[in-house]
Order: C-alpha cells, then structure tokens, then sequence
C-alpha cells in the first residue's frame, strides 16, 4: 500500500479539466451554428431554421447521455483507452464530416454532429469523471464540482475562440470546424494515454470530520439494477430533472427577456452571467465536502427557488437589474445538476458502479431540452415572461420539496 502522491493526483484533475473544457463544445452549438441560420437572402450558405438548428441540438443531447450510458455500460468490459480512443474517433470525424456539408446536408448534420458528436463526447465524459473521481475519495465534491465547472466553461472559452475564427475571413466556418476536428482528436486521444485510475492499494486521505455524517457515504456499494429499485433514486432523478429543466428553460428565454427590458448588449450581458454555471458547479461540490449532504440540500432548495422566482419578480416590476440577478441564480443553481449527478451517485450508491450509476443519472439532460421548448410556447402564446417564469418557480417548490424528503439509500 502506497500513500497518495498529491502533485499527481493534482495534476491528473487539471488534465482532467482540461479534456472536458474541450469536450464540452457541444454546448457551445449556439456559437458554431450561426454559419447554418444566417438568412439565404442575406448572403448565407444554408438558411436552416431556428426550429431544425434546435433539433440537432436535441440529437446531440439525448445521444451524448446515450454515449454517457453505453460508456458505464462497458467499464467493466473495455479499456478506459479504449472507450476515449473511441470517443475521440467520433468526436473527430463528426466535426470533419460536418465541416463538409452543403445546403441539402440537413440530414447529414444530424448525424455527423449530433449523433456522432453527441456518442463521442458521452463516451469520454463519463469515463474521464469516473477515472478522475477515483483519484479523490476524500474530496468528491471538489473533484466533481472543478471538473463540471470546466466542462460548463467551454461556451465561454472554446466558443468564444471559434467564434473569432468564425469570423475571421481566411479560416472561415469550414477551417473552424477542421481546426476542432483535430484539437478535439489529438486531446481525446491523449486523454486516453495519460488517464487512468489509482493503483491498487494506493491510500487516500480520510474526509473531514464533518463529512463523515449520515448520507455522507454509502453503506454499500449499489449496482445499477438496485440502484433504481431505490425510492431514494427516483426522488434524486426527479430532482436533477426539474433543477436541469427550470434551468434550460432560464435560459433559453434569457435573451429574450433582456431585450424585452431594453437591457444594452443583452449577448455580452449573458456571456458574462454564464461564468455563474460553472460556479454553480463548484460552489455546490465544495459544499457536499464541507457541510456534507444535509445542508447540501438545503442549499440547493433555497437557491434553486430564488433563481425563477426573481426572474418572475423582475417581470412584474420591469426591473432589469432584478433580472440580471435572477438570470445569474438561474445559471448559478443550473450548475447544481451534474454535480449533484456524480456526487449522490457516488455518496449513495457507492463506487464499485459509479461509472454506470452516474450516466444513468445524467441522464436527466434528455428532457432539458424540451423543457425550454415548451417555455418559449409557453412564453408566446400567453405574451408574457411572468407566466413560464410563475411555472418554473412552480416547478422548483416542487423539487425543494422532493430534495428535502431524499434520504440516504
């Protein structure tokens, strides 16, 4: 038995980070779609609609939690290697094959970036949080909380560097998507050499005191199939669904609503409040760490409820500055999500089948994506924010109720 080598350990959660900074260029979609909406009589090249441009975005969510799920299905029966090996595989050739496309390509963008794009980058999202996670027994919150918050940031980061060679006349859309074709190849394969779990025997620091309180690690470890015969699981998935959903919805009308109140520059505005995601993500990790799960929850149910209902606030007032900070609580506690994922997943249910236990619960993602949808009808037909905002606060009593009621398996 060998003592834990802090540098790397350190190190492999800044690798760690850094892979999924890349890999989360699937939600930058709003960025790397502007070639394909630009309008046919203003000089673009494909003129698709906001309806069929929101679909491949829906493609590319539902088949990352796919990748997610085939990826903990495999732990035990592939290489780690192997299924980033893969992942990078699809993520690549997605992208090269989409930077190909011509306007009758429709159906070929569903399939190259939304299909192959969203397995890829599902494959290697669980394995490098599960290999990851393994290094920090003593610090899961943390772990998962900086590793998510990366993940969240790549709008911000990649996306805004796409953008800029968007734009930029000699590289064009097409170069642009040749360009991450190859990063996002060359990182995901290197990820597949450089990750790995601890050696065996390797010993970890014991957690703080205050962690080690009921539900703060679990009795036994939970195999998928028992996992969900739990009533624990189904009041967690119900949770994480109704967080991602208010927060999908948040933001999909958050532009909208700022232009509604005559807010200046309401794209910049949002890039700004968008960092709240990722530290959404950390704060809500930091705390399980700290606090331990119990006043976890509390926090979350508290934020979670403000988020929408200082938006609807807002809308009643016609305040944009109350707006401003009810979108930054939206982000914030839609940060809490994946976090929650793999830290309950892994304080319940243990993590002999954290790999597998995990993608199941991510797969929450799947219904985000309506839920904004049905909020932008919602927002439409009655012609006002305050009606889907009202719901959505709904929505969030409703969770803080179920999140308050969840017990350790």
């Amino acid at each position: 038995m060998v003592k834990v080598n802090e540098t790397e350990r350190w190190l492999r959660l800044a690798f760690g980070v850094i892979v999924l900074l890349f890999a989360g260029i699937i939600y930058a979609w709003t960025v790397l779609n502007t070639p394909f909406a630009k309008p046919l009589d203003a000089g673009g090249e494909f003129g698709w609609t906001k309806t069929q441009l929101s679909l491949n975005y829906t493609i590319t969510i539902v088949f990352f939690c796919l990748g997610g799920f085939i990826a903990g299905l495999l732990t035990k029966k592939t290489t780690p290697r192997a299924r980033l090996i893969a992942g990078a595989a699809l993520l690549s050739a997605g992208f090269f094959i989409t930077s190909r496309l011509t306007a009758s390509g429709l159906t070929l963008l569903y399939l190259s970036y939304g299909v192959m794009c969203g397995l890829g980058v599902g494959l290697a999202y669980t394995t490098i949080i599960g290999l990851t996670s393994a290094w920090f027994p003593d610090k899961k919150g943390v772990c998962s909380g900086i590793l998510l918050m990366g993940f969240g940031l790549t709008t911000l980061v990649i996306g805004g560097l796409a953008k800029g060679m968007i734009a930029n006349e000699s590289i064009g859309w097409r170069g642009t998507y040749t360009v991450l074709a190859i990063a996002l190849g060359v990182v995901f394969l290197l990820a597949g050499f450089i990750i790995r779990a601890p050696r065996e025997g390797t010993v970890f620091p014991e957690p703080k005191a205050k962690n080690a309180q009921p539900g703060a690690s679990a009795a036994r470890d939970y195999s998928a199939a028992e996992m969900i015969k739990r009533v624990s699981f189904w009041k967690l998935f119900i949770l994480i669904t109704l967080i991602a959903a208010v927060g999908s919805a948040a933001i999909a009308l958050a532009r909208d609503l700022l232009e509604d109140l005559s807010v200046a520059d309401p794209a910049a505005i949002i890039g700004v409040i968008s960092i709240f995601n990722g530290l959404g993500r950390l704060a809500s990790g930091t705390l399980f760490d700290r606090v331990g799960v119990r006043k976890t929850q509390y926090f979350i149910a508290i934020f979670a409820l403000a988020a929408p209902a200082a938006v609807a606030l807002s809308t009643l007032v016609g305040s944009s500055a109350i707006a401003v900070i009810g979108l930054c609580l939206c982000y914030f506690s839609y940060g809490f999500a994946p976090t929650i994922s793999s830290v309950f997943a892994s304080a319940f249910y243990g993590t002999k089948s954290f790999s597998l236990n995990f993608s199941i619960l991510n797969l929450i993602l799947i219904p985000a994506p309506f839920a904004a949808t049905l909020a932008a009808s919602v927002r439409t037909s009655s012609g006002s924010f305050l009606v889907p905002f009202a719901i959505l606060t709904g929505c969030a009593l409703i969770g803080g109720i179920i999140n308050l009621s969840i017990r350790q398996a």
